[in-house]
Parts: structure tokens; sequence; C-alpha cells
């Protein structure tokens, strides 16, 4: 079922990424085939990076929110974390530009997760595991 709720956000995460371009954030993306290349960018990344991730942010992410206790940190840790997807995706895609560097990346990283969290969710496409459970659980127990 997994793969085929991802198959079902692939395209919902390229138009979102074309929204994101729309506003002026300084992200642009060339077309709709980079855009779904990106999606598919962003994921895989996600996907062969949250290891390492957990791995550095892990030890950080537990004793700023206390294990988890502080929410809001956790939600730093998300978004910081799509941040780097962000940039490394449009550093990997020829097409998909972040025209003002790292600011892009910040704000275009945080608009295309909430918008992406909010698009989701109302068409209940959404998948209760975060980054920032995988990080928890990347955190031995005390």
């Amino acid at each position: 079922m997994g793969s085929l709720i991802w198959l079902l956000q692939w395209p919902i995460r390229a138009v979102v990424l074309l929204i994101v371009a729309w506003l002026p954030l300084g992200v642009e993306v060339s077309s709709f085939p980079i855009a779904l290349l990106s999606a598919v960018v962003i994921g895989l990344l996600g996907t062969l990076l949250i290891v390492p991730l957990k791995l550095v942010l892990g030890p950080i992410w537990a004793v700023t929110s206390l294990g988890g206790l502080i929410s809001p940190v956790s939600l730093l840790f998300n978004w910081a974390i799509t941040v780097i997807l962000f940039g490394l995706a449009a550093w990997l895609i020829q097409g998909f530009r972040l025209r003002n560097g790292l600011v892009s990346a910040i704000l275009g990283g945080v608009v295309y997760a909430v918008l992406s969290a909010v698009i989701l969710r109302a068409l209940g496409l959404d998948v209760d595991f975060t980054r920032a459970a995988g990080l928890q659980m990347a955190v031995p127990a005390a």
C-alpha cells in the first residue's frame, strides 16, 4: 500500500513544486516534467539520506526536543531535512534552480513541506511516519 500512496503523491508533489516556483521565493522550475523529476529526486534523496541524517541529527534532536517532548523542535528538524533535500535536488537537476541560494532553499523547502502536508492530508494521502519519528527511532532508549 505504501508504494501505491507514493505513486499517488508523486504528481501532487510535482504540482506543489510548481506552485512553490510560482511564488516569489526564488525557486525556478522550468517545466512539469522537471517538477516530476524533482519530486522523485527529493523523495529518493529522503529515502537514501534519512539514515545518515538520523545519525548526524538524531542526538541533537533528542537533546533539544527533550526526547520528542517539545514538538516545535521536531517540526524544525523536519523542515531542516526538507531544506537539505530541496537544495540537493536543485543542485542535481538542471531546470530546477534556487535563484537566491540558501534563502530560496529555506523558503522553498518550508513552503513545499507545508503545502505538501496540507494538500496530501486533505486528499487522504498523507503518511503518518515523519522524518522526526525516524530521527527518534535512531536514538537509543536510555
